[in-house]
């Protein structure tokens, strides 16, 4: 019997809860991980180390290119990463928030901010298909490898678009199925977050 949505959820839970207690990276090169992702040099400088945790599969911000004064939010922010590269861009006078549903991840992403002294950023607990931003407020949204997650794809969009202003931006690196999963991948939890 395949895995029904609320043992997808727990699952994909569990694992990133597992990664925000273990106050580590996974176990992968990320530096050279985030260089093959698009990530430069000059990023990663930007980026406390800390928030880095391999677990991407782009960069959100090349593509999307925040700008001064923007509001942007990040969808599974993670420890932030994504969120403290675009708050350089935006500077003091815009606002990154970054967004996920694991508390230890926003109590790490928070502690990370203070201590780093990153005031354009605000950490929210939230589902991405139900996010915690008001209508018509943000001028880009980013995501970075985080919507495949979703065991309902359609909600999402449709609070991307609830949120975004009328000319609001979406920048998202995610990865997608070609052909099917094999039945035997599709009913192992561990394989969900992963």
């Amino acid at each position: 019997m395949l895995m029904d949505k609320k043992a997808i959820k727990k699952s994909v839970y569990n694992f990133y809860d597992k990664v925000a207690q273990e106050d580590k990276k996974v176990s992968v090169d990320v530096e050279n991980l985030n260089k093959s992702l698009g990530y430069t040099a000059e990023d990663l400088k930007n980026i406390p180390e800390e928030s880095q945790l391999g677990l991407g599969c782009g960069n959100p911000k090349e593509k999307g290119k925040p700008q001064q004064g923007e509001i942007v939010a990040d969808l599974g922010s993670g420890r932030g990463m994504d969120v403290f590269l675009a708050s350089k861009s935006v500077g003091d006078s815009g606002l990154v928030i970054g967004i996920d549903s694991n508390y230890k991840m926003i109590e790490k992403s928070r502690e990370i901010a203070f201590k780093k002294n990153f005031k354009n950023t605000e950490f929210r607990l939230g589902e991405i298909e139900h996010l915690p931003i008001a209508d018509n407020y943000l001028d880009l949204l980013m995501s970075n490898c985080v919507i495949n997650l979703s065991t309902d794809k359609e909600q999402v969009y449709k609070e991307i678009y609830r949120v975004l202003k009328t000319n609001g931006r979406i920048s998202i690196s995610d990865i997608m199925l070609k052909k099917d999963l094999p039945v035997e991948i599709k009913k192992d939890p561990n394989v969900y977050g992963t």
